[in-house]
């Protein structure tokens, strides 16, 4: 297999994130320019849903760019791209609800969430380290190092994993707040739950494509 199977690995890889990744822009290109019938900017929706469960201490400020919106958990912060930040759009506020859903779960001690950030660290290290471990195997130094690989980038797989249902928890969440006050219609919040289905579907295939990556470390190593 070699290192040529690896390439063939993250051929396949990219074409999974690359079709995720296109679903995302033209689902978000699509609702980002549906406006909301309750006129709710992202920020008033961040602010209000915040509000509705005790999170006045959260504060909600525009970030640069497009679609980096995110909820800082250490600074307890949600942070929204600035249009939808400041505009009323079904995508604005369908993102302003899923990172407002990450500060509930935060503020809930949601343990899928706290298992998340306790991978942060050891991802980070083992995203780092695996690939010259493998590289060192393949080419000579043996089996070893590429075992020593595959123990590594079990904490890449892990942090993937359990991301998985933090995103997907946050999404039901937005989903429901949305509907049950009154930010959007039932009709208008079928584009909240494309957005957001194609969003998650990109930690889909960032777990598929770690998973991927791990079976041919496993197999590679058994060679």
């Amino acid at each position: 297999m070699g290192f040529g199977g690896y390439i063939l690995v993250m051929i396949l890889g990219m074409a999974i994130s690359g079709v995720a990744a296109l679903w995302v822009r033209r689902s978000y290109s699509k609702y980002s320019k549906q406006m909301s019938n309750s006129g709710m900017t992202g920020a008033q929706t961040a602010r209000m849903i915040l509000d509705r469960n005790g999170l006045t201490n959260v504060r909600v400020e525009p970030v640069a760019g497009t679609l980096t919106d995110h909820y800082d958990p250490g600074a307890k912060v949600v942070r929204l791209s600035e249009d939808n930040f400041s505009k009323n759009s079904v995508a604005g506020v369908s993102v302003a609800a899923h990172e407002v859903g990450h500060a509930i779960q935060d503020a809930s001690g949601y343990v899928p969430m706290k298992l998340r950030s306790g991978l942060v660290p050891i991802a980070n290290i083992s995203s780092q380290l695996w690939m010259p471990l493998f590289m060192l195997g393949v080419f000579g130094l043996g089996t070893f190092f590429i075992e020593l690989a595959v123990v590594l980038f079990l904490g890449v797989l892990a942090f993937h994993v359990v991301t998985l249902p933090v995103e997907i928890n946050a999404s039901t969440r937005a989903y429901g707040m949305l509907t049950n006050y009154g930010v959007l219609s039932h009709n208008e919040a079928g584009g909240t739950k494309r957005v957001l289905s194609a969003a998650a579907f990109t930690y889909i295939a960032a777990a598929l494509t770690s998973l991927l990556t791990l079976l041919y470390l496993l197999l590679l190593s058994q060679e």
